[in-house]
């Protein structure tokens, strides 16, 4: 039976309500590898004519956000951290090549941080990641894909600064 977005998000909620700390985002990122994996759910809420980041549902009390990502053809991000929040990044469709980077040096006035690469990894279909705050990495998809993505807090609505690889 699929589950709901209601039904998602509150189980999310109870999660977070119990361990909002790292212990929790793990029970969180595996019900998001579930949801990856449940094609109505993922047909429902991940359309192909959904915007690249659409917000499902933001917690009032919690701050937490569902997202839901689709992407046509490739697309790279630049290496970053979530600011002082978190988040899990869940495969639905496709894959995503996901490169995780180590702090040279911080960013400082007008200058980007600069991160170095350690390692790169591909997320399947019902991969889910979590990515602490300061983690820094960065995504790479070479062809379509959809994700399911928890952000700790709505990541537009706060300060995150910029990072170059060296």
């Amino acid at each position: 039976m699929e589950r709901t977005l209601d039904q998602f998000s509150a189980e999310l909620h109870r999660i977070l309500a119990d361990d909002p700390g790292p212990e929790g985002r793990k029970k969180v990122c595996k019900v998001v590898q579930e949801m990856c994996l449940d094609k109505a759910f993922t047909a429902r809420y991940l359309p192909d004519n959904a915007p690249e980041r659409n917000i499902l549902y933001e917690d009032k009390d919690l701050g937490f956000c569902i997202l839901g990502h689709v992407y046509h053809g490739a697309k790279e991000s630049k290496p970053h951290d979530h600011g002082p929040t978190w988040a899990i990044y869940g495969q639905a469709d496709g894959e995503t090549i996901m490169s995780d980077w180590e702090l040279v040096s911080p960013p400082h006035d007008s200058e980007p941080g600069r991160v170095r690469l350690v390692r790169n990894y591909t997320l399947k279909p019902g991969a889910a990641y979590v990515y602490n705050e300061g983690d820094l990495h960065s995504p790479r998809r070479e062809g379509s894909t959809r994700l399911i993505r928890i952000e700790g807090r709505n990541v537009e609505k706060i300060k995150r600064l910029p990072y170059e690889a060296v």
